[in-house]
């Protein structure tokens, strides 16, 4: 039979309160390394639109140049088409973060185009897409916009 003293049960009350101290280190340790490794959250007011305002219509101010996008994916690789006025592909449609900016790239291909592109940022106070179009077979360059028609 064992005697408890005053001594042996404040020893195990010592131990029991070290272990669970220890315990709970141990879970914070764990849960502040899952916390970092979150991928981060942007906050609500941030100025950065998602890209996903991109989506729609844009119709060049000049001429029958339409950009369709329909889809956006969270790598900025964009579902486009063009127009001028017949459909064609671009071969490369990518959107980027540039500080507070989405920029636009879009490059054509297709029969007379050879490789000219489009550099364009959105810009969310007049809902357009403004840049550049790089008319690479004519070795021009023209200031552009395109507003959002539906």
């Amino acid at each position: 039979m064992m005697i408890c003293t005053k001594s042996t049960k404040e020893k195990r009350s010592a131990a029991i309160r070290n272990g669970l101290i220890a315990l709970a280190g141990v879970a914070a340790v764990f849960a502040s390394g899952a916390l970092a490794q979150a991928p981060p959250v942007a906050p609500t007011g941030s100025a950065v639109p998602a890209f996903g305002v991109l989506v729609g219509r844009w119709a060049r101010t000049e001429g029958p140049y339409v950009i369709n996008i329909s889809a956006v994916d969270e790598n900025g690789k964009l579902d486009a088409s063009y127009a001028n006025p017949r459909p064609l592909p671009f071969h490369t449609a990518e959107v980027t973060r540039d500080g507070n900016a989405l920029k636009l790239f879009f490059e054509l291909r297709a029969a007379g185009y050879g490789g000219s592109t489009y550099t364009l940022k959105y810009d969310a106070a007049s809902d357009s897409l403004r840049g550049v179009y790089d008319q690479v077979v004519v070795k021009q360059k023209f200031d552009v916009v395109f507003n959002r028609t539906k």
